[in-house]
């Protein structure tokens, strides 16, 4: 069974940065795009960022030039730095993995269990 193992989260204070990590373990054969979403307070799920098998890149416009995301392909780990943190950034952050599971299975999307930022003013 494929899960996706979350890490990183939790309280930072305004101007701050924090740094989140996922991980999938269990039969993995391939992954293919990886990303971010998250859901604030009264808010529908948004995309954060997402990031190609390859390295390329896609950010949500509010978020660029604070947020980075960044894979390492041998860990089948993606990563999202966040900085200059602001309340407003408050939210449960969800990381996805297109994980084809051996060579001959079609591509499925994976969710990890979300984690809690919050950003205090």
């Amino acid at each position: 069974q494929v899960q996706l193992v979350e890490s990183g989260g939790g309280l930072v204070q305004a101007g701050g940065s924090l740094k989140l990590s996922c991980a999938p373990s269990g039969s993995i054969f391939s992954i293919n795009n990886m990303g971010w979403y998250r859901q604030a307070p009264g808010k529908q799920r948004e995309l954060v960022a997402s990031i190609t098998r390859g390295g390329s890149t896609n950010y949500a416009d509010s978020m660029k030039d604070r947020f980075t995301i960044s894979r390492d392909n041998a860990k089948n780990t993606v990563y999202l730095e966040m900085n200059s943190l602001k309340p407003e950034d408050t939210a449960v952050y969800y990381c996805n993995a297109d994980i084809i599971t051996t060579a001959w299975s079609a591509s499925a999307r994976y969710w990890g269990q979300g984690t809690q930022v919050t950003v205090s003013s």
